[in-house]
Parts: structure tokens; C-alpha cells; sequence
């Protein structure tokens, strides 16, 4: 950094080099998969035939859960409110052994492509079709977060417009997600991953040696307050404390390990029930681990810039900013280094973009065409061409949709979370209702997911309305600006810190309340409607004649079953089942 100027270094030749690199491996594995090693067929393109290996199934999805929100979010987390959030690694931990042996087998005993078509065999058409619904928008929303953090990133250390970045990005992957299928976004992944590994590994190593060692990283953030043990607060309106991120945080990681259309699509991918929970146990440890490098990034930002904020003085001109920042001033003397860490951060949103583009097209193909027109049949190739163009036309709108997000005013890490709640609690609803909740019948699932989205969106839109324009602000961290060597506009830049909660006295309470509680809030809703909707229709006091099939319901629950006749239609449940393998040209596999 300039000390005079306060300005960064830019990206040279040999980073540019290294940052084009990581692209050009990625369009040519699509490449490869697309033109090469092509293997026909919806179940190739959007399952790998269901005969992927582990390895790169689990950095996979390690790849599509991390993202580059992770990458740049944690870390703007913990320089901003210290390690609170890092206890969700306990969250991650218990969402993992659920998933493993509360979801992952019904999904994998059913052999199916979308996990939507569950909710078919369960409760109808109608279901599967609003849990669909619900997932396209939830990708809608989430890409665009995704596509801009790299783009913010490359803005920091290059100046470039972040918006043709993010053009770029979305090309690229568009065109290596199109081309190959799923084959060629886990391979994708997995190189990413490694790619992802690299850059955060490096930056803590270089970062640590530069302010003088662990040392001296631990007493500035232990005096600063950001290192603190777990927070004790039952409160809904603790922004972080060790109840939120441990209950609310396992739930929302439970409505991504467990019923999630881009997680389970690889965990099908795999031949067998057991190999699928080995690629979720890799993908627990790995998710673990880059949630601790990332939150130890955010400490060494504020280790280096401790007495002079760059938030404060603009150096940063977004909160997102600051590991980019960091980066460019401990990586810019060491050629390719700088351009290591852009490409890590693109890796993540690439492999974020594509599983999620990938993962629409089984959706779209499925849930939405299979059911609206169910006796077109499609040739091989016009079902090829409309998946693709499902990829074309999802990439280009969420593109588009980037502007959009540089206007909210939280960090990348929170818009997520709370953005994403609005559809994933009421669907985790549908799916714990499904799978451990028999007398739960279709009206009442109809009800509580549209009930839970409702309310869910009321409140979440509200509070970041209020967010965004100072209604309602949570408190950050000390900063300081005393030891800057450089001159800045004192006159205009005030500290971004705020020093204790507030809220203005026109806005509701319930619109404080924390943004980690949003998915368990929406998934008690949701039960909660279920259930009240169910006992109106008669689904409470339906007879055992009238429950679902026992391999719709959870192994956690089928032992709980009472003896007694089949269900009168379980033969119709299990053609539906048999049809389905018989059409995918699969078998199943229950270890």
C-alpha cells in the first residue's frame, strides 16, 4: 500500500496470467465432458448416470456451498463483530449427521432426479410443483449475491467495472455448465476447490507472517473484543450469540445438506447410500475448515489495519472489500500470488453458479415440463437443447440482476442468509413434514408453505428495508483510525462503527430479531400451519389406511409405525417408484 496515497496495488501481468489460467481449466473440462467424453441422456447431463466418484463429488460440494460469500463474508464478519459466527461450526456438524441418516436415505432409496419429486409421491402435484417454485426463487435470488462478491473482489485490486466482471464470470460458467453437464461442473469443482484451498491458506500464512506472527493477531483481537467466547443469549434480537447459531444455524444448514435441490442432486450422482454419506462427511470436515481459514482471514484484516479502519477512510469502499484489500498490501510485492487469491475467490462463485444452474435445469426439465406437458415426449436431443437453454436464459437474468444487490446495505454474508430464508424454511417444512410427519396431508402442506413464505417474506424484506436505511443497526466492533500514515477526508468519512443496538421506535420489534433465526422461524411456521391445517381437514384423524407409503417417511420415523394392513395405495406409490427407476434406467441401492 501507498502510504501517502492510501491507494493499493493493482493486479500485474504473471497475476492476470494465473487469474486466466484458472478460467481457461475450467471451460476446457467443460469442454472435454461437452465435445469429448459426452454421455447422452437427461440422467448423464444432470446426475453423471449416477456413477460419479466420491472424491470429487465431495469437493464438490464443498465448492457449491462455500462460494465466494463465504470466502470474502466471513471475513468482513469477524473484522466487523468478532468470532461469534464461527461457532456454527458446531451447527454444521449436527446438520451433517442429520442429513446422513434422517433425509439422505429416502432420497436415495426413491432414485430420483429432482428432490421435488418427493413431495409428488407424498403429497401431489401441487406440492412438488410450490417446493419447485420455491427453489427457483431462491436460486434467483442467491446467484446474484454469488456473481458479485468475486466481481467486488476484482474491483478492489484492479479497478475494473465491477459489472463487466461479473459478465465475464457468468459467460465462462454459462458456457463450461451448458456444454458438459453435471460431469463437467464436479470436475469444475473439485479443481476450484483445491484452487479455493490455495489462495485462503495463503493469505492466513503471508497475512500472519506480516504483522509480526499468531501472536501478535491474537492480542489485537483479544483486546479489541472480536475473540470472545460463545455469547449466552437466548434473546431473538442478539444478532449473534451461542443459541442463535447453534439452533437457527442448524436449521438453516439443515435445509441445505438435507433437502437442498443442488446438494442432493450430487449426493444422488453417487452409486450408493454409503458413499453418499462419506461425501457428506468430506463435505462437513471441508465446510469446517474454510469457515475457520475465513473467519481467521477477517482477524488478520483487523491485526493489520487495527489504528487506521479502512472502511473509516475509504480505502475499502465497500465492507466486502477488505479481504481483497488485505491481500493486494501483504500479496502485491509477489508476483501471481495477488492473482492466486482473485482466481480462488472466482473459483468459489463459479462453482457456486454452475451447480445452481445445473441444478435448475433438472427442476425446470422435472417439476415444471415433465408435469405441464406429461405425454410430450421429448427426443434426446430437444431434451438436451432445452436444458442448456434453461442454463442460457437463468445465467443471463441473474446477471442482470447483480445491479441490484450493491444497493442493499448489510454485509454479503447476512443479505444471504436472510434472502434465502424467505423459501428455505417453508421448504424444509414440506420435507419434515413429509418424511416425519404421516397424518400431515396435502392441503396442510399447501398451507404451511405458503403460510411460512408469507410471513417470511413480510418480515425479511421489512428488516432490510430498515437496515439498509439506518432504521435498525447492530453493534459492530471498536475501530480506529489514529495510526493512519496516509491523508484521508477526515471531514466527510465518519467511523462505520456503531457502538451499541439500535433501533428507531416506529419499527416493530419482530423485524430486530436476528437474521440466523429467519430459517427456523420460517420451518416452525410452516410445521406449524401443517399441522393446524391437517387437523382441520381430517388428517389428525385419519386412519392408518390413509398414511403414506413407510419408504416416504424417514427410518428415524418408519420404526414407529404401527403394524396393520398396507396402505391402500401403497401400490400406487411404489409403480410410481419403480416407473421412475425404470425411466432414468437405474437401480436402487439401501445399505
Amino acid at each position: 500500500m501507498d502510504a501517502a496515497t492510501g491507494s493499493a496495488p493493482v493486479l500485474g501481468a504473471v497475476d492476470y496470467a494465473v487469474f486466466g489460467c484458472m478460467l481457461l481449466v475450467s471451460a476446457a473440462i467443460g469442454v472435454y465432458y461437452g465435445f469429448f467424453a459426452r454421455s447422452s441422456g437427461a440422467d448423464a447431463y444432470l446426475v453423471g448416470g449416477r456413477s460419479m466418484s466420491t472424491i470429487p463429488v465431495s469437493l464438490s460440494l464443498i465448492a457449491s456451498f462455500i462460494s465466494g460469500i463465504t470466502l470474502l463474508g466471513m471475513a468482513t464478519e469477524s473484522y466487523l463483530y468478532g468470532v461469534q459466527y464461527s461457532y456454527v461450526c458446531l451447527a454444521v456438524l449436527l446438520s451433517g449427521v442429520v442429513s446422513a441418516f434422517a433425509f439422505l436415505p429416502v432420497f436415495h432409496d426413491l432414485a430420483i432426479t429432482s428432490a421435488y419429486e418427493y413431495l409428488e409421491m407424498r403429497f401431489g402435484k401441487s406440492v412438488r410443483l410450490l417446493g419447485s417454485f420455491f427453489f427457483m426463487v431462491g436460486v434467483t435470488s442467491w446467484i446474484p449475491i454469488v456473481v458479485y462478491v468475486p466481481a467486488i473482489a476484482f474491483n478492489q485490486v484492479t479497478g475494473v467495472n465491477m459489472h463487466i466482471v461479473s459478465s465475464v464470470v457468468c459467460l465462462v460458467c454459462i458456457f463450461y455448465t451448458c456444454v458438459g453437464g453435471l460431469r463437467a461442473v464436479v470436475w469444475t469443482d473439485a479443481v476450484q476447490t483445491l484452487v479455493m484451498f490455495g489462495g485462503v491458506v495463503l493469505v492466513a500464512v503471508k497475512g500472519t507472517l506480516d504483522v509480526g506472527g499468531f501472536g501478535v493477531v491474537w492480542s489485537r483481537n483479544v483486546d479489541s473484543g472480536r475473540i470472545e467466547p460463545p455469547l449466552l443469549d437466548w434473546g431473538p434480537t442478539a444478532r449473534l450469540s451461542l443459541p442463535s447459531v447453534l439452533v437457527g444455524g442448524t436449521v438453516h444448514l439443515m435445509a441445505i445438506a438435507s433437502v437442498d435441490q443442488m446438494m442432493m442432486q450430487r449426493y444422488l450422482s453417487l452409486p450408493t447410500l454409503a458413499r453418499a454419506r462419506l461425501a457428506l462427511s468430506v463435505f462437513t470436515v471441508g465446510v469446517m475448515s474454510l469457515v475457520l481459514l475465513s473467519t481467521y482471514s477477517g482477524l488478520l484484516i483487523f491485526a493489520r489495519y487495527f489504528d487506521c479502519d479502512p472502511l473509516t477512510t475509504k480505502m475499502a469502499s465497500a465492507k466486502d472489500q477488505l479481504l481483497p484489500l488485505l491481500v493486494v498490501d501483504s500479496l502485491g510485492g509477489l508476483p501471481g500470488l495477488p492473482g492466486l487469491f482473485v482466481a480462488s475467490v472466482f473459483s468459489a462463485a463459479l462453482s457456486s453458479m454452475s451447480t445452481a444452474l445445473n441444478s435448475t435445469s433438472a427442476v425446470v426439465l422435472e417439476d415444471f415440463f415433465k408435469t405441464f406437458f406429461p405425454s410430450r415426449r421429448l427426443s434426446e436431443r430437444q431434451t438436451d437443447l432445452l436444458m442448456k437453454a434453461v442454463v442460457v436464459v437463468m445465467g443471463a437474468v441473474c446477471t442482470g440482476l447483480v445491479f441490484a444487490v450493491e444497493r442493499l446495505g448489510a454485509s454479503v454474508l447476512q443479505i444471504t442468509i436472510s434472502f434465502a430464508s424467505i423459501t428455505s424454511g417453508p421448504i424444509l417444512a414440506l420435507f419434515t413434514a413429509g418424511m416425519f410427519l404421516p397424518w400431515v396431508n396435502t392441503m396442510g402442506a399447501l398451507a404451511g408453505g405458503l403460510g411460512g413464505a408469507g410471513l417470511m417474506s413480510w418480515l425479511i424484506l421489512g428488516a432490510q428495508a430498515y437496515q439498509a436505511s439506518g432504521d435498525i443497526r447492530f453493534a459492530t466492533k471498536p475501530f480506529s483510525t489514529e495510526g493512519c500514515l496516509y491523508e484521508f477526508d477526515r471531514a466527510n468519512n465518519g467511523s462505520v462503527a456503531v457502538p451499541a443496538d439500535y433501533r428507531s421506535s416506529w419499527v416493530w420489534p419482530v423485524f430486530a430479531v436476528s437474521h440466523v433465526w429467519y430459517t427456523a422461524l420460517g420451518w416452525v411456521l410452516g410445521l406449524a400451519v401443517s399441522l393446524a391445517v391437517s387437523a382441520a381437514t381430517g388428517g389428525w384423524g385419519s386412519s392408518r389406511a390413509h398414511w403414506p407409503q413407510p419408504r416416504l417417511l424417514s427410518p428415524l420415523v418408519r420404526r414407529w409405525l404401527p403394524a396393520g394392513p398396507p396402505h391402500r395405495d401403497y401400490k400406487v406409490v411404489e409403480l410410481r417408484i419403480v416407473q421412475a427407476k425404470e425411466d432414468k434406467g437405474t437401480s436402487n441401492h439401501v445399505e
